[in-house]
């Protein structure tokens, strides 16, 4: 498995908007098998993405999906800064079932 944590600096007053976008049409993303954004508590602009992929080839591959790029588009807008925070292995944890591939 292939995962990415990182984090998103949203324009003042945007963030609600940018995770909205952010979570919009993740069913249909192929070998994408967690995608979780989250708030961070001590701020009102960072939001925390961390992803986790069947491989490194279907996360590459998603980002050329047409929902992928649209939400790419409504979203540059909002984005103050982002910041890869790791790329990782994941083993499994709960709700995860570990792939083979």
């Amino acid at each position: 498995m292939f995962g990415l944590i990182g984090k998103f600096t949203a324009k003042a007053g945007t963030r609600d908007n940018l995770a909205a976008i952010l979570l919009e049409g993740l069913s249909d993303m192929p070998g994408c098998l967690s995608y979780i954004v989250a708030l961070e508590p001590k701020d009102d602009v960072t939001l925390w993405i961390t992803e986790v992929w069947d491989n490194a080839d279907s996360h590459k591959a998603s980002l050329g999906l047409p929902s992928v790029q649209a939400a790419i588009g409504r979203g540059r807008p909002l984005i103050e800064g982002m910041e890869m925070v790791a790329t990782t292995s994941p083993v499994g944890g709960h709700g995860l079932v570990p792939t083979t591939s």
